[in-house]
């Protein structure tokens, strides 16, 4: 079966989340079959398992075990946000059955001051400092290594429904 795959990423603050549920919101409005999976929640263990530092390999196992039940129940379309994920479009596809799976990456970006600005209004606890430096430098991380043919979409002062009709039109869905 021939499966298609939208990866949502970007640095934190970037609007993924947020833009990923209104895909989904977008696509039940037309009646689309699709699934959706928020990556941030495919690697949450603590220690990592042995042999798995950065935790790619129980996110692959997961994310494989998620979508069995949606392809047993004919799903077709997945919808995947993290914020590395454009770069990890293979071990996603594997996680997929791999054979024939379209990706279409899309890099959600935003200006220094909007992530500062959205980060501060989300993060709560201790951690808001570190959540904005990792963030700015994961955002020129995946700048530089995004794959060709990524789609860079910016989110700076842009309705989420615009945003989400952007990624949509960039996976043709």
């Amino acid at each position: 079966m021939n499966y298609e795959l939208l990866l949502l990423g970007g640095g934190s603050g970037v609007g993924k989340s947020t833009v990923g549920f209104e895909v989904s919101v977008a696509l039940r409005a037309r009646d689309t079959a699709h699934c959706l999976i928020e990556g941030d929640f495919m690697d949450q263990i603590h220690p990592a398992p042995d042999g798995d530092p950065h935790r790619t390999a129980i996110t692959e196992r997961n994310i494989a075990a998620v979508w069995s039940n949606y392809a047993a129940l004919g799903q077709r379309r997945l919808v995947y946000t993290n914020t590395v994920s454009i770069l990890e479009a293979p071990m996603i596809s594997r996680a997929m059955g791999g054979g024939a799976v379209r990706a279409t990456c899309v890099l959600l970006t935003a200006e220094e001051e909007t992530v500062r600005r959205r980060l501060a209004q989300r993060e709560t606890g201790s951690q808001l400092a570190a959540h904005i430096e990792r963030s700015l430098f994961m955002a020129r991380h995946l700048d530089e290594r995004a794959p060709a043919g990524a789609v860079r979409v910016p989110t700076d002062d842009r309705s989420v429904e615009d945003l989400a009709q952007d990624v949509l039109r960039a996976a043709a869905w």
